[in-house]
Formats: structure tokens, C-alpha cells, sequence
């Protein structure tokens, strides 16, 4: 059912229908051959009683009616309204006010919000109105009315006849003859709502018509309908318009109403001040581009400037006399501009055409920036920026020295390969401090799409050149240095190989003819120098790999990170905490304390962490006025900072059957204790545990079978571990291990077990072993050093053709240390056991 008695409000608009248009024509929707004839569809204001004079139609209301319900605001005497009912329960209800004499029914608020669901009496308000159907069109197939209906008067239920729809009542009629009006008493209040009137009209011009609508069929001398007509004017609640239609004495509802009246003038009187702030806006807004409008063209009259299109032709041809264009880049940045000029600066091909030619004129083409090949200004660099690494400052100093014979660096990739935290990225940028270049750092790690690099094409929505294009035009020369990181975490999806596309870029056999997807226009990155940076190689593509030249970054041994730490990390830390070196101060022996307890990873990062966490403890201290300063950080003071270390002292096992071993990890190097052990099964078995991975297992198989081959040749016990089940364990069983390097390691702990003998003194070793017992060579010697500085070992055994990796080991790290080098692992028990 469609109500829309529901914004009686507005009703008086359809008054000025029902006087400006016949109904007939208001109605024309409604089916010819469904109307009733006139008789049925129009009642007369008056009706003939046999015996008597015409009676008006307020005197033979009956007294009962039959309810129709309404879910939204109350209909009030002297409105009229449009009803339609269609396949509603209430079909019944109005054919059946439509077969009485009058052709009267009630219309009654119901307590649901939807008048359809109402479906019992208890449902409904008290009070209501009577109407009169003024004009009905029924269609019986589909149960359908149409009809036009006007308020006669109140009527209060006294008692219900029938509970179902049709609900019918018995009810008693209130009208203005039983309610005698003191006009001396009433005539303020009347005056009074005119005024509050009188200012919403100010307001609103949709109030000026329904008030002139009203005023067509009724005037201000009839309260009692003026009140009803300002009610139902208002976007009062329900509850309250519920009320005034109850109200019967007319001063008691003018006041109501007046209360109403005011409440709504002040919200007429927000929303004219709210449209007119947004109408302000709006006007300056649209002055403001007027007189923009106004200002090209009196400015294009004279001659001062162009029209868009022009400016943005003009624009881009200033640009190219600065850049030395290729010709076939002449040819396609000429050819866009030639259609640029002809499109409509509206159309979305010249937004796109636009973007394309702003990025083909913003790259550098032929623009270079001078290099300074200063050995001894970039040898000073490195040197202020970087403690140790004396091996990689070399390699880099050998390589601007081959680029100044040459006249030019360009065309090179260096990969920087190391643990995180030994500043990679950091000699990238001192590479290009040293060079006096442009220097773009971006990572791709996790890249997946190949578009990251080459671009997308220009017929994607939100197309965009690739990172190195990026680059060329943020850094406005075209040899930059372009550093990669993290090219061993780059990904591949089903969008593409960025690892594969990144082959075009680095290849120096063919990116001096690069194209970019978006670009379409080939360019020269031959001059750009590309330092890539990686914690392993194992990752990396071998094909991409092959165009790199690997400087490996090994780590810092502790003397090097207490130098770094108060030449470098300290001063930042203090400076980013807002402290000064007035109110903390470290000692060698704090710093100490906390590499060996707190920071032992190859690089510095969480050095640096630790050392920043003490600063902002300080901090606090400082303001609350706990302690003097400056605060002197001593070995004593570092636990009391940062709590219990998180390492605990590194001391190798011992025992038969127990050896220690060197291996290498991402994060720098590590030792590793190999313990082997034996019991009784009656048959041969080997158990391998502490999470090893495939090399390693196969490596302790190696081993294995090694020593039960050659048991008797190496002085052991062969009836000590034959037919019993072996068990090989490397401790820290949930840290994963792999590796080839660990085969000699194992080997000696087995045949530490056939000669009952530990091993005879401290010491660590590593190599590969085979079946026939060679010692293979293995990698990361510097990082095996390292590590066994770290835990105080100073005896090592490596492979012979280990010998030259471990010289090329800078000397104030091979200090101290005694190595043995070995070919065959019968040269090992010699130098392991008394």
C-alpha cells in the first residue's frame, strides 16, 4: 500500500491541485472503465433528507465507522490526501466505506510505523478523523483503489464492533459546534500563531504556498481549522501531532501548536543560515573562477599568455633545448607534441598524451654529472665513514682507479654481499659521496612484478615508467649510482620475473639500448654505475649473478665495534635522544660488555639498538633528578640498563666424542659443537638430530662410513661403535643447520668415540670430507675466524686449499692464531689427539 497521507505536511499542495485541476485530471492514471459513475464518486457538501431541508454533511456523521489505519503522521480535519490501496488487507476497508451512504470512513494513526501490519484494534490510537472519499477508482481484479479523501472531523473510539480488518467502531464525534470558542479569549493565541507564521514564510517559500492554498478554502477566523492546518504544516513528531489532534479545546491546541510553530522556526531559521554559509561558498568559489576565466583572456588579448594547451606545448620544447635527444627519441617526443597541439585540452587522450610527453622531456637524455676520480679524497671518505672493512675499501679504491685510467666508471655492477647490519648500503652511499654522483637507493625485496622495473604499458589506467626511469628523472643526470637492495629476496609471481627483467638492466652488453614498457623509447643506462647489495648468494638468480662483480662485507671482529660504536653510534644515538656527550659517557669496558652480551651478530645494527636503549633510560633518570651527571656507564651499570644478557659465554665442550666446529651463517660466522655417542642394538645404525638439513645429513653419512672404513688405519677401535647404533647430535636443536663444511668436524667426533680420547687441546676446524678421506675446501674462512676469536680459540684446522682465503684475512684479525692446514683427514688425528 502506498500512504502518503504520510506527509500530511505537505497536504495543502494537493488543495492547490484539487482547485487548479479537476480531479478527474489529477487522477488520470486510474483506469476509465474502473471509475464509478458521479453519483457513487462525488458527495455533495449537502445531502437531501426526505421530509426536511438539505443538512450539511457534518450533521449525519454516523456512529460507526470503519478504521483505516495509518503508519506514519496523523490526518487532520479540513486536509486532504491521496489514498492508494493495493493487494492490502485494507481492500475490504475501503470498499466497504465506499458502499455507505455518505461514503465516510476513520482515519486513525496506528502505533506501528507501517499501517499495513496493523491487524487488530489494540493496535491503534483513540483518536482520530473522519473522511469523506471525494473521488475513487476501484480495480476488482487486482484489488486495487485509487481515491482522493478530505478531513470532516475528530472522532474518539468508544468501543470496538469489529477487531479484524475491516475494524469497525463505535465512535463520538467532536466537532467545532460541541467546542464553544471565547473569541476575546482565543483571538491572541490566533494572533499569535499568525506572527510565529508569518516569520517561518520569511524562510521558506514552500510554507507561502501551502499557506495560500489554505487560505483558497479556509480563513484566519477559523482557529480551530488554523490550528489543525499549522500542525500538519510541521515536521514535529508523530507523538506530538497525536496530541494536538487530541486536544479538543481550541486555546489548549493553539498553544500546543504555537509551541510547535516556534520549535520549527528555529530550525527553519538553522538550515536558511546553514544554505546561506554553503551558498556564500559557493558564490566566492564561483567568483573567484570567473575571474580567473576573465584574467586569460584579457592576458590572451595582450599577448602576456597562452591558453593551456599552448602553455603545455611551449613548456616541453624550452625543455628539450637542454637535453641531447637521440634520434629516435627526437622523433617521438616531436610527433606526441604535434598531436598534443590538435587535441581538445578536455578530452581524457590529452590528459594521457600530456603525461606521457611531461616524462619523455623531464628524462635526462644526454645529461651527464662530472666524476671525481680522487683516490685519495675517496680513500678519505670511506675512511671517515667506515671503521674496518679494509679488504672491501680496497676493492672499491681499485675499482675508481681502473675508471680514472679508462675516463669513466660506467657500465659496472658491484654486488655488496654480507651479514645485515656491516653497512652495505652505507658504502653505497660513500661510493657515491666519493664519485660526486647522484646517488637512488631502492629495494627489491619481494618484488614480483617485472613492471617495478620496466613499466607498465601506457594502455593501463595509472601507468608509471619503472623504478630505474624513476630515478633518472629524480636525480635529473643520466649516471646516477642506482643501488639495489635485497636482490637475493627478490620474488616471481604469475605477473612476472622482476630477476629476469632486472637482466636487460644490468647486462652492460645490452642497457645502453634499454626500453622501458611506458617509455617505449630506448634509452642508455651504460653510464649508470649499479651497486647491488645481498645477505647470500644462494638465492640469487646464477644468470644474474654472472653480471656482477661480488665484494664480500664479512662483519666486524669486537675491537672493530667499540671503534665504531664511540666514533659513530654513540654521537647518533645521543643526538637523536636530545642528549649530549655532557650527560652520558660509555667506557671501552661497558661497550665491551655489551658486544659480548647483548650485540654479538657480525654487523652493528643491534649495537646500535642497545646503545640507544641506555641513552633513553638516561634520559629518564636525567629528568626525574635521580642521578648526577654526567652518567658514567661502566661494565657494572650495562646490566643495570639493559637487564640479563642475552647471550651467555661461548665455551666449547669437551669430552669423547664432543668437537668443535666453525660454520657459517647469514648473520656472520658461528661455532658448532659435534657431539657423538654409542649403545649396544645388535646392528649398525647412525641417528642424526639438531635439525640438520639434507648437505648436512649426507655429510654425517660421509662421515660415518669414512670411519668405519678406516677405523684401523686411524689407531681406533673398530669393535667399539661396529654393530651398535651411533647417535650424532649438534646442540641448539632448534636453530636449522646445512652445510658441507661440518664433514670433518663429524668425522674426528666418531673416531673420537673408537679411541675413547677426548680431544687433547682447544681447538676448532671445518672442511669438507669425501669417502677416500680428502679434505675439500669450504667457505667463509674470514667469518669462521671470527667466530673463533669471538669464543677465545686460537688453534684452528682448515682444508690446504683453504690457505689462500685465510691469508687474504686482514692481520689484525689472523693474529694469534695457530693453523694447521690439511689435505687428507689422516693428517687430522695427528694433530687432535696425543
Amino acid at each position: 500500500m502506498s500512504d502518503d497521507s504520510k506527509k500530511s505536511k505537505r497536504a495543502g499542495e494537493a488543495d492547490k491541485e484539487t482547485e487548479e485541476t479537476p480531479i478527474e485530471e489529477q487522477h488520470e492514471d486510474i483506469p476509465a472503465q474502473s471509475k464509478t459513475d458521479d453519483a457513487a464518486a462525488n458527495v455533495e457538501d449537502t445531502v437531501e433528507v426526505s421530509g426536511h431541508p438539505p443538512a450539511k454533511i457534518e450533521d449525519i456523521l454516523p456512529d460507526q465507522l470503519v478504521l483505516y489505519p495509518l503508519g506514519g503522521r496523523p490526518f487532520f480535519p479540513g486536509m486532504l490526501t491521496p489514498i492508494q490501496v493495493e493487494g492490502s488487507p485494507y481492500y475490504d476497508t475501503i470498499r466497504y466505506a465506499l458502499d455507505t451512504p455518505g461514503k465516510m470512513f476513520g482515519i486513525i494513526l496506528s502505533h506501528a510505523e507501517d499501517g499495513d501490519k496493523v491487524f487488530n484494534a489494540d493496535q491503534l490510537f483513540k483518536f482520530g478523523t473522519v473522511a469523506r472519499i471525494m473521488e475513487a477508482a476501484v480495480n476488482e481484479e487486482n484489488k486495487q483503489v485509487k481515491l482522493l479523501a478530505e478531513g470532516i472531523s475528530r472522532f474518539e473510539i468508544v468501543e470496538i464492533v469489529k477487531e479484524e480488518p475491516p475494524i469497525v467502531a463505535r465512535v463520538v464525534h467532536h466537532d467545532k459546534a460541541s467546542h464553544k470558542m471565547d473569541v476575546e479569549i482565543i483571538k491572541p493565541y490566533t494572533l499569535a500563531v499568525i506572527s510565529a507564521l508569518k516569520d517561518i514564510l520569511k524562510y521558506d517559500s514552500l510554507y507561502q504556498e501551502q499557506v495560500k492554498m489554505f487560505l483558497s478554502r479556509h480563513n484566519f477566523g477559523e482557529p480551530d481549522r488554523l490550528a489543525d492546518f499549522v500542525a500538519s504544516m510541521t515536521s514535529s513528531k508523530r507523538e506530538e501531532l497525536q496530541e494536538v489532534l487530541e486536544t479538543l479545546d481550541i486555546r489548549e491546541r493553539l498553544e500546543k501548536v504555537l509551541v510547535l510553530l516556534k520549535k520549527e522556526l528555529e530550525m527553519v531559521k538553522v538550515q536558511d543560515k546553514i544554505s546561506k554559509q554553503v551558498e556564500e561558498g559557493i558564490s566566492e568559489h564561483q567568483r573567484h573562477f570567473f575571474l580567473r576565466e576573465q584574467l586569460k583572456e584579457i592576458q590572451k588579448e595582450l599577448g602576456i599568455t597562452k591558453d593551456d594547451r599552448t602553455a603545455d606545448v611551449e613548456q616541453y620544447r624550452a625543455r628539450l633545448e637542454k637535453l641531447t635527444l637521440t634520434e629516435e627519441a627526437a622523433k617521438k617526443i616531436n610527433d606526441e607534441l604535434s598531436k598534443l597541439s590538435v587535441l581538445e585540452t578536455g578530452s581524457s587522450e590529452y590528459g594521457v598524451t600530456r603525461n606521457y610527453v611531461d616524462w619523455l622531456t623531464s628524462l635526462p637524455w644526454g645529461v651527464h654529472s662530472k666524476d671525481k676520480l680522487d683516490i685519495k679524497r675517496a680513500r678519505q671518505i670511506l675512511n671517515r665513514d667506515h671503521e674496518g672493512l679494509d679488504d672491501v675499501k680496497e676493492r672499491i679504491l681499485e675499482f675508481l682507479a681502473v675508471g680514472k685510467l679508462k675516463g669513466e666508471i660506467g657500465g659496472s655492477i658491484i654486488l655488496l654481499v654480507g651479514p645485515p647490519g656491516v653497512g652495505k648500503t652505507s658504502i653505497g652511499r660513500s661510493v657515491a659521496q666519493a664519485v660526486g654522483r647522484e646517488f637512488f637507493r631502492f629495494s627489491v625485496g619481494g618484488m614480483r612484478d617485472e613492471a617495478e622495473i620496466k613499466g607498465h604499458r601506457r594502455t593501463y589506467v595509472g601507468a608509471m615508467p619503472g623504478k630505474v626511469m624513476q630515478a633518472l628523472r629524480l636525480k635529473k643526470f643520466s649516471n646516477p649510482i642506482i643501488m639495489l637492495d635485497e636482490v637475493d629476496k627478490i620474488g616471481a609471481s604469475y605477473q612476472g620475473d622482476p630477476a629476469s627483467a632486472l637482466l636487460e638492466v644490468l647486462d652492460p652488453e645490452q642497457n645502453n639500448e634499454f626500453l622501458d614498457h611506458y617509455v617505449d623509447v630506448r634509452f642508455d643506462l651504460s653510464k649508470i654505475l649499479f651497486i647491488c647489495t645481498a645477505n647470500q648468494l644462494d638465492t640469487i638468480p646464477r644468470p644474474l649473478m654472472d653480471r656482477m662483480e661480488v665484494i664480500r662485507l664479512s662483519g666486524y671482529i669486537s675491537e672493530e665495534k667499540v671503534t665504531i660504536a664511540r666514533k659513530h653510534l654513540i654521537p647518533k644515538q645521543l643526538e637523536k635522544n636530545g642528549l649530549t656527550k655532557g650527560h652520558i659517557r660509555f667506557s671501552r669496558e661497558s661497550l665491551r660488555t655489551i658486544i659480548e652480551g647483548y650485540a654479538r651478530e657480525a654487523g652493528v645494527r643491534r649495537l646500535e639498538q642497545k646503545i640507544g636503549a641506555i641513552s633513553r633510560k638516561a634520559a629518564v633518570r636525567i629528568l626525574e633528578n635521580e642521578t648526577q651527571i654526567p652518567i658514567q656507564i661502566g661494565q657494572n651499570q650495562v646490566e643495570e640498563f639493559l637487564g640479563k644478557p642475552d647471550f651467555r659465554d661461548e665455551k666449547p665442550l669437551s669430552g669423547v666424542g664432543v668437537v668443535t666446529g666453525l660454520a657459517w651463517t647469514s648473520m656472520g660466522g658461528a661455532t658448532l659443537d659435534v657431539e657423538a655417542a654409542f649403545y649396544a642394538t645388535g646392528k649398525p645404525h647412525l641417528s642424526l638430530t639438531g635439525q640438520l638439513g639434507d648437505v648436512m645429513k649426507e655429510s654425517a653419512e660421509i662421515a660415518y662410513h669414512y670411519i668405519l672404513g678406516q677405523c684401523t688405519e686411524l689407531g681406533g677401535d673398530l669393535g667399539r661403535i661396529e654393530d651398535k647404533s651411533i647417535h650424532l647430535h649438534v646442540p641448539e636443536g632448534a636453530t636449522p643447520k646445512d652445510g658441507p663444511s661440518a664433514g670433518v668436524t663429524m668425522a674426528t667426533a666418531l673416531l673420537s668415540l673408537t679411541l675413547n680420547k677426548p680431544v687433547s687441546r682447544q681447538l676448532a676446524m671445518t672442511g669438507e670430507i669425501t669417502l677416500t678421506g680428502q679434505v675439500l675446501a669450504v667457505g667463509g674462512i674470514r667469518e669462521k675466524v671470527i667466530a673463533a676469536r669471538r669464543v677465545g680459540l686460537r688453534e684452528l684446522i682448515m682444508p690446504e686449499t683453504n690457505r689462500k682465503d685465510f691469508e687474504e684475512v686482514p692481520d689484525y684479525i689472523r693474529e694469534g692464531f695457530t693453523v694447521h692446514f690439511v689435505r687428507k683427514f689422516t693428517q687430522v688425528p695427528k694433530l687432535v689427539f696425543d
